[in-house]
């Protein structure tokens, strides 16, 4: 298989396919908490809320920052608002490409056919 082309959102589509990770992101976007915060509201060990955190951090859709001595994780939207815009893209050249089958189907465009 071929490369993903830039831009395109794989290590986003592959960090949010995991059900705890989507629900720590819900978290996140209530407020920023601490790996220990988000280890009590979900049903997995803190060191599985951890390696949930880097693989959302890998695909950029959290951030980490220092609040004191304690170290909070924040979502992104910034990638999650770049991975809508390349599902909208890609929505829309489909769109494009039905209808140009649809049209082609029902001889409307049809090689040949004067329209």
């Amino acid at each position: 298989m071929p490369p993903a082309p830039a831009g395109a959102p794989v290590a986003v589509f592959a960090a949010l396919a995991d059900p705890t990770r989507w629900q720590l992101l819900d978290l996140l976007a209530e407020a920023d908490r601490s790996a220990s915060a988000l280890s009590r509201a979900v049903p997995v060990s803190r060191s599985a809320v951890l390696k949930h955190l880097a693989v959302l951090e890998r695909a950029e859709l959290v951030g980490r920052h220092r609040s004191g001595r304690e170290v909070r994780f924040s979502v992104r939207p910034e990638r999650l608002a770049a991975t809508a815009r390349w599902i909208e893209a890609t929505a829309a050249a489909w769109d494009t490409r039905l209808a140009a089958l649809r049209e082609l189907a029902e001889g409307r465009s049809a090689p040949g056919n004067a329209g």
